[in-house]
């Protein structure tokens, strides 16, 4: 199976789900930037409820491209998020075990936000155990052919989970909370089950 997605700040189990029953990945790299999508965000479980950690951007409203969009580090906002995961996943079975990785990461300074997800997006597949290689589309199509599944900004924090009709979210060990709250980061997925979050990002995908 071909995909095609948008480039997403530590996306959702979704994401990866779709990443590992691929064949062949591309990730849209000439797109405009959208605001209030998972570009620049992502959502971890806290105490209290649902976090939604957003990386602010320069020049939001523009409509640049992705792989101009700079970052805006006027606030110290690798400080807070990385605050915010801890806080969350502190207690987390695997926390110490991939913590260094992330947090070095973040702590990069990259000022690109397209260069910035796709480091952290390549980091945390080589935690997850996925191996496969990422192409980048060289110029934006808005039609693409037939055995292409074009999953960009299908994966939106608009849009419901039970739209993606091809996943099927497995549950698993978290940190807060009785009920099971699905398709978070995949930050929640690494610290609670570590070497099985391939498992559960495997059986959550149905594709026919």
């Amino acid at each position: 199976m071909k995909v095609l997605i948008e480039s997403q700040y530590l996306p959702s189990i979704s994401y990866f789900s779709l990443l590992a029953h691929s064949s062949e990945v591309w990730i849209e790299s000439n797109e405009n930037f959208e605001k209030q999508s998972y570009r620049n965000r992502c959502e971890i479980l806290g105490s209290n409820k649902i976090q939604r950690l957003t990386i602010p951007v320069n020049s939001a409203n523009s409509g640049l491209p992705i792989r101009k969009m700079s970052i805006n580090y006027r606030e110290d906002w690798t400080k807070n998020h990385w605050r915010a995961i801890q806080s969350a996943y502190g207690k987390a079975p695997f926390f110490d075990h991939y913590a260094g990785f992330i947090k070095s990461s973040l702590e990069t300074k990259t000022n690109s936000l397209f260069e910035l997800n796709q480091q952290l997006l390549t980091l945390c597949l080589k935690l997850a155990g996925i191996k496969l290689k990422l192409n980048f589309t060289e110029k934006f199509e808005k039609e693409v052919s037939d055995d292409i599944f074009d999953m960009r900004s299908k994966i939106h924090p608009k849009k419901e989970v039970n739209t993606l009709t091809w996943f099927q979210p497995k549950s698993y060990y978290q940190v807060f909370g009785k009920d099971f709250v699905p398709n978070l980061s995949i930050l929640d997925l690494l610290f609670c089950m570590g070497p099985e979050s391939l498992m559960v990002i495997k059986q959550s995908g149905v594709f026919k």
